[in-house]
């Protein structure tokens, strides 16, 4: 019997499965929320853009949810034994960069630093950079046009730079304390390896591929005079991290006797290069060309692969086209959305007394257009496919009769026409989706979504039969980085056919509240394109009335 491992870093908390390698099967979970800060998020009140985590709870959430699992695994299975445990996975949030020191500690566990929260992880959802952002992506325009091509041509504050940069601009002292700075998905391994000092480290493709402009064609990172351009601390810094990027199927190290001891293992079990949550979310969920993974949680990530030996359009507004970023020997296609449950969540917490449960309930009782009303699913800006964090939500098509659970409703609807908008951008580059699978919380608990989603896209929702997708992905690529001669699997592709699944419940669209919601996703457009675009020409005098025609239609 041979087991892997797959841990699953969060926005919220840190989550383990023990895996059977035959067959996927998940014999032990286990989370650990993460006790720093607001739902595991150090917040600012003056200012909403800004996100950051302390990475002692990572350390922490490692002993105590692979404690725990192993102890279910034990527990429900009498035939486990911990002796085979053949791999170990890891999946982070992302961009997630931490300042840490030259032994690879972050900052923030220093006494100096401590208090401060810039000196802890900056979260993916961190958009404090947006005006680095903004610098960074003019001055590519100018100097390095190729840098933008193959990151969807803008370079978005959620990502590595833009958050460095920013730190260096308000924060000086962090900034020249820090050695260099280290991705979450690389911490972890490097942790459970001890190959914490920079130089050991061994940096994952997806992270430096997507959200740092890592890309073989021009030697690696951006050029260090182009950095320099930018501040010329930030051109010094070129020049302590890192020459070469790993994908998942590498080898970070091996699992220390340290933490062998604390967590019940053998030591010497080899841990796999870390990757993003969304892809090795992708990987859990069976990915393959003309398949679209969609991981739906506080924000969503689209994730597609293309053959790497077949040349590929660049793609305008999506997060970048990576060799090897999802799966190796395939272009990795990430896009996706920047706030998804994290806007239904705010409806419920700020607006609307109540919960997810009962809106839900009565949201499904309304027929598409019933209730006039029409929203812009950018209450965190918008990743793709306009890549601009400083754009806000929107509701239209309110009156004095308007119900809570028929603004729920149109918000879930909004975020079904940005997964629109984004399907028809990879299509427009010769990107084909063909079959549409979705992972995560939301799409395993709310039918309801799950039913819009079909009817806006015209397209059957399939849900990834693991409720861990992400943990699964992890997990698969510690069977891979183990090998066959251990009881794993010489490549993704086996893994995959042996430890990936579709639920049985799917749901198809209705041709009736399909020619709906394309009557409602043209005002939709002409929305997107007004607010979204800065030399649209579109008009929006007749789009209340059109909103009110439907409606009547509707209530007819």
């Amino acid at each position: 019997m041979a087991y892997t491992v797959g841990l699953d870093y969060g926005t919220n908390s840190v989550r383990c499965v023990i895996v059977d390698v035959a067959d996927g099967n998940e014999l032990g979970t286990a989370v650990y929320e993460y006790e720093t800060g607001d739902a595991g998020i150090i917040l600012d009140p003056a200012d909403h853009n800004l996100a950051r985590q302390n990475p002692a709870d990572y350390i922490k959430g490692i002993e105590a949810t692979v404690k725990e699992a192993l102890a279910k695994a034990k527990k429900a299975h009498k035939d486990f034994d911990t002796a085979g445990i053949i791999g170990i996975g890891v999946d982070t949030t992302g961009s997630t960069p931490i300042p840490v020191d030259k032994n690879g500690t972050p900052l923030s566990m220093s006494d100096r630093f401590k208090d401060n929260p810039n000196a802890n992880a900056w979260l993916w959802k961190d958009h404090t950079g947006h005006a680095e952002a903004a610098e960074i992506t003019e001055l590519a325009e100018k100097e390095h046009p190729e840098y933008l091509d193959k990151c969807g041509s803008t370079y978005s504050s959620e990502w590595f730079f833009s958050k460095i940069l920013h730190c260096l601009r308000t924060d000086p002292k962090v900034f020249d304390a820090a050695y260099t700075w280290v991705e979450c998905c690389d911490y972890v391994p490097a942790v459970l390896t001890g190959t914490q000092q920079p130089d050991q480290i061994k940096p994952s493709r997806c992270a430096a591929g997507h959200k740092a402009m890592f890309n073989a064609d021009w030697g690696g990172l951006p050029a260090k005079e182009f950095l320099a351009n930018l501040d010329p601390k930030l051109g010094e810094l070129r020049d302590r991290l890192y020459n070469e990027t790993y994908t998942v199927e590498a080898k970070a190290g091996d699992l220390t006797d340290k933490w062998a001891q604390k967590l019940g293992l053998t030591a010497g079990i080899p841990v796999a290069v870390g990757a993003f949550d969304a892809h090795l979310g992708a990987v859990g969920s069976g990915i393959a060309p003309g398949k679209l993974v969609k991981i739906i949680g506080t924000s969503t990530c689209d994730m597609l692969v293309a053959d790497s030996s077949q040349q590929l359009a660049d793609i305008p507004g999506i997060c970048g086209i990576v060799d090897g970023s999802i799966l190796p020997g395939f272009f990795g296609l990430e896009a996706g959305q920047s706030a998804v449950g994290d806007i239904f969540n705010w409806f419920v917490n700020y607006v609307a007394a109540g919960s997810h449960e009962a809106l839900t309930e009565k949201a499904a009782n309304l027929r598409p257009g019933q209730s006039g009303l029409l929203a812009l699913d950018w209450n965190n800006g918008n990743r793709t496919i306009l890549v601009d964090q400083r754009l806000t939500g929107l509701l239209l098509g309110q009156t004095l009769h308007t119900k809570p659970e028929e603004i729920y409703r149109a918000l879930i609807e909004a975020t079904a026409f940005g997964a629109l908008t984004i399907i028809n951008r990879f299509e427009e580059y010769g990107v084909k989706v063909a079959e549409v699978i979705n992972c995560g919380g939301i799409a395993e608990k709310n039918p309801l979504l799950m039913q819009i989603y079909a009817d806006v896209t015209g397209r059957e929702m399939k849900i990834s039969r693991s409720a861990q997708s992400c943990a699964l992905g992890a997990a698969i690529a510690g069977a891979v980085v183990a090998g066959a001669r251990s009881g794993g699997y010489d490549n993704f592709a086996k893994a995959q056919a042996a430890m990936c699944g579709i639920k049985d419940v799917t749901f198809k669209p209705m041709a009736e509240n399909q020619e709906i919601y394309k009557q409602l996703y043209t005002l939709y457009k002409q929305l997107h394109d007004a607010f979204g675009l800065k030399d649209s020409s579109a008009k929006l005098g007749d789009v209340m009335k059109d909103l009110l025609n439907i409606k009547d239609r509707a209530n007819a």
